[in-house]
């Protein structure tokens, strides 16, 4: 870059020849050429040029005894600038190194004869014409005299080798220049083998690259197959088969495991894939404990932080594995600085070398994929570590996949499980709601809470009205003792100081609506008064809630989990507390229910009184009518027939005494007169005498019978028997069919009724007599009109009867029956034919009351019983129960 006083050519010719010969007596030929061949074998001797430069700048600077030695770079596409790249400088002055420059006289000036291979040499540059812009430059790297040759590469100016003399001028000597020029002219040549060095490992390496995406390719490929393998599968078991079965074939390894962590470091091998003739690490795990612990104490421990023996992520720092994706390489066990018992548990794998990588589970280590050579060991490469690598990858993300198969199967799992509880629990509340008995409803409920939650014991206690209680329903699974079978063991220490504390404490937090949890009564952290009733029932864990009535506590739900703790999950417990809500408003259901029946009951009864009474009122007015019609009857007819009975004598008398004068007449005086012989015929005097006693004896028989209907008619109405008195129950069969006698003859058109009476010897009974005869009268009435309604059916009935058999039975008990041979009464009839108003007889022929009346009479009245026998078609019978003393009800 400098202007010299003159530019020397390269080619030879005399001057040159001249300058040679004048430095052959300037230097010692020998040393020079010596010191040229050194510096020359070493450029030589390295391909490196850096180092070439290095070496150059340094000896030819120690060889010239310069002040400053350089290397200057052109960079021809900045329009000449380039900066000094080597140098070797004296400590006294500065250093160029690094310096940019840019001479704009450099391009028109000097970069042709530079190309042309000239060298430049300036003794002094205040001396030469040099141009200002120039000498500024030498000055400021503080050169007073220099030499520049030209570094040639194949056609291209490349550089300049710098000479800087800085202390004074120098006159440069011709042997100097040429050593110079020399010097440059190898340079050039290292130049020109170090790029055709770096076109060969350009080459190469493109070659290497090629060879190695090939091989690439190949293990993308197998790594394609294999993750396409494992991602077949969903099933954690499925998946580690598949990938240590090919792993072991893809690498040819003796022996592919997968180990998993356990929290605390320990851990065991969850799947393995070994040839043949090697052991099992699973089946010795099982067979040697100790192999876990050896591993917890010994692996785990070394694997956290590898060894420095192990200098494969040193050597490679880190290559594609610095984020801790391999744990560790080892070549060969012996020769890696393990640990006694390391290697003792490595021996027992039969491992001579190995691969281990890490499998991460998310951010968490999880576990390790280990890859065993067991013959021999083995120098792992890098592709087959990168393989291992990206396996294990996959097998975190099958680990993520199946953790979220198995949460979205959980979930579905707890959603189902849900439905299904939702749609049990809407089935037991429509259970609880459709019933009405609150013993069904206990027992529906127990049984379905014990089901749903899959417990030992489910319980319902009541509290009583002063704080105690009792367990009133219970679910129980099969082998357990029932709690009512507990309670009634238990000491005053048990069951009853529960009792009392439920009571002094008002049934503690649960009236104030709270929910008990215990996941496990022996780590409470709180002591459980009623624990000895829990030991005893065998609860291990339990849940209880309260059932509120209305606003008041009624009592608690308990589910128990027996022989184990249990962490009950929320909807566990939701499910509980509905089920407790539902059965509190099932007892308000039931108690409202229970009013409603009772109040229904009220009514029932109010109803039947009523009935009762309107009934007892009718037939009273009917009876008290009847007994007075009768008795006023009687009364009437009494009176005339008594006075015509009691004269009948005295007629009969005067007429036999009035014809024995007619006869002494007829004797004293045979011959009658004409007037009174016709008068005699005409009166027909001896039929008269004939037929008028015989009208008498019938006058006296009419009488008699009249008198007789009076005295039944009496004995019916007993309107003088007030009260209850011992009567002949015979003689008032008597009169109630002596009144019925007009329909027991046959009348037109109708048919006879035969009484067939089987009196027993009965005592005198006491009992109602007028009411008694009402009785009678009632059943005889019924007995007629079923066998006039058979006629009237159609049915005939060959001698219509009524049997009335009476007996002294068991108990000083009279027994009377009264049976026909009429319709009968069907089955869905005769269990309300003694209810009041209801009647089998057609509108307009019965109100109903007169069987509803008798059963009054019987029970209530004498505290006897009334049942009837019957069956459709086949006639019926009454029999009739009473006491045969009875006193006033």
């Amino acid at each position: 870059m400098e202007n010299a006083s003159k530019i020397q050519p390269t080619q030879a010719n005399s001057e040159q020849q001249e300058s040679l010969s004048d430095m052959t007596f300037s230097l010692h030929q020998n040393e020079q050429q010596k010191a040229l061949s050194g510096v020359i074998a070493r450029i030589r001797e390295s391909l490196d040029i850096d180092t070439i430069f290095k070496i150059t700048v340094t000896e030819v600077r120690q060889l010239l005894k310069t002040d400053r030695v350089g290397v200057f770079r052109f960079y021809p596409e900045l329009g000449w600038e380039g900066e000094f790249i080597y140098e070797d400088v004296g400590a006294e002055w500065g250093s160029a190194l690094g310096a940019k420059l840019h001479d704009q006289c450099f391009a028109e000036d000097f970069a042709e004869k530079y190309q042309q291979s000239r060298i430049k040499a300036i003794a002094d540059i205040y001396q030469t014409s040099v141009s200002d812009c120039h000498v500024q430059i030498l000055e400021r790297f503080q050169v007073r005299a220099n030499i520049t040759a030209p570094l040639i590469k194949g056609k291209d100016l490349w550089g300049l080798l710098c000479i800087h003399q800085c202390s004074n001028p120098r006159q440069w000597e011709a042997s100097e220049i040429e050593f110079v020029q020399l010097i440059a002219e190898h340079l050039g040549v290292a130049l020109q083998q170090a790029d055709y060095l770096e076109q060969v490992k350009l080459q190469s390496a493109q070659l290497a690259q090629a060879k190695a995406r090939e091989k690439a390719a190949e293990w993308h490929k197998t790594i394609a197959i294999t993750i396409e393998k494992i991602r077949q599968f969903l099933d954690l078991e499925s998946i580690f088969h598949t990938c240590t079965a090919e792993l072991r074939q893809m690498l040819n390894a003796d022996r592919v495991a997968i180990y998993r962590f356990n929290p605390d470091w320990s851990g065991e091998f969850v799947f393995e894939s070994v040839a043949e003739g090697w052991i099992s690490l699973m089946e010795q795990q099982l067979q040697r404990p100790e192999l876990k612990e050896n591993v917890s104490e010994c692996s785990a421990k070394d694997l956290a932080k590898p060894p420095l023996t192990d200098t494969y992520l040193q050597n490679t720092e880190g290559g594609n594995f610095g984020r801790c994706e391999v744990y560790r390489v080892c070549n060969d066990i012996y020769s890696a600085g393990f640990s006694d018992c390391y290697i003792k548990t490595l021996e027992i794998y039969q491992a001579k070398a190995y691969v281990i990588i890490a499998i991460y589970h998310g951010q968490k280590l999880w576990g390790m994929l280990a890859v065993y050579q067991n013959a021999r060991s083995r120098d792992w490469q890098k592709d087959e570590v990168y393989f291992l690598t990206q396996v294990s990858t996959q097998l975190g993300v099958a680990l993520q996949q199946a953790e979220s198969l198995k949460q979205v199967q959980m979930q579905a799992q707890k959603l189902a499980k849900a439905a299904q509880r939702e749609k049990a629990l809407a089935a037991t509340v429509e259970k609880i709601r459709q019933s009405l008995d609150i013993d069904t409803i206990f027992a529906t409920s127990t049984e379905e809470v014990r089901r749903l939650l899959e417990v030992d014991r489910v319980t319902i206690y009541r509290f009583r009205a002063d704080g105690s209680g009792e367990f009133v329903a219970e679910s129980l699974a099969p082998g357990w003792i029932p709690v009512k079978e507990i309670v009634p063991a238990m000491s005053t220490t048990g069951y009853a100081y529960a009792d009392d504390y439920l009571q002094q404490t008002q049934a503690g937090d649960f009236a104030n609506g709270k929910t008990l949890i215990i996941k496990d009564i022996y780590s409470t952290d709180y002591s459980i008064p009623y624990i000895a009733l829990l030991q005893l029932m065998e609860a291990r864990s339990y849940i209880i809630v309260p059932i509120f009535q209305g606003e008041k506590l009624w009592g608690l739900l308990a589910a128990y989990q027996n022989i184990k703790p249990r962490d009950w999950q929320e909807d566990e417990v939701d499910l509980l507390m509905q089920i407790g809500t539902q059965l509190g408003v099932g007892l308000q259901q039931a108690e409202l229910l229970e009013q409603t029946q009772r109040q229904k009951e009220e009514l029932t009864q109010t109803l039947k009184e009523l009935q009762n009474t309107q009934s007892q009122l009718i037939q009273s007015e009917k009876m008290a009518g009847l007994g007075q019609l009768v008795a006023g009857v009687a009364h009437e007819i009494n009176n005339p027939i008594s006075f015509i009975y009691g004269n009948m004598t005295y007629v009969t008398e005067h007429t036999e005494n009035l014809f024995k004068l007619l006869h002494l007449y007829q004797k004293q005086y045979p011959k009658l007169t004409g007037e009174i012989e016709e008068q005699a015929a005409a009166l027909d005097l001896y039929f008269i005498a004939d037929d008028l006693p015989k009208i008498l004896t019938s006058m006296k028989m009419g009488a008699e019978r009249i008198s007789q209907l009076v005295l039944s008619l009496r004995i019916f109405s007993r309107l003088d028997e007030a009260g209850i008195k011992p009567i002949n129950l015979h003689e008032g069969i008597d009169s109630t069919l002596l009144i019925l006698q007009h329909r027991l003859q046959p009348q037109t058109n109708s048919f006879a009724i035969e009484v067939i009476k089987q009196y027993g010897k009965l005592p005198p009974v006491v009992c109602y007599a007028a009411q008694m005869n009402q009785v009678f009268m009632n059943i005889l009435n019924n007995a007629i009109d079923a066998l006039e309604n058979s006629a009237t059916s159609g049915k005939i009935i060959d001698n219509p009867k009524i049997w009335i058999r009476t007996e002294v039975i068991e108990g000083n008990t009279i027994l009377i029956c009264i049976t026909d041979n009429g319709c009968g009464i069907p089955e869905m009839m005769r269990s309300r034919i003694f209810e009041p108003f209801f009647t089998t007889k057609q509108p307009g022929q019965g109100i109903g009351l007169g069987l509803s009346i008798s059963y009054q009479i019987i029970v209530e009245k004498h505290g006897g019983n009334i049942k009837c026998v019957s069956e459709a078609g086949k006639g019926c019978e009454f029999w009739i129960e009473i006491p045969m003393k009875r006193t006033v009800s």
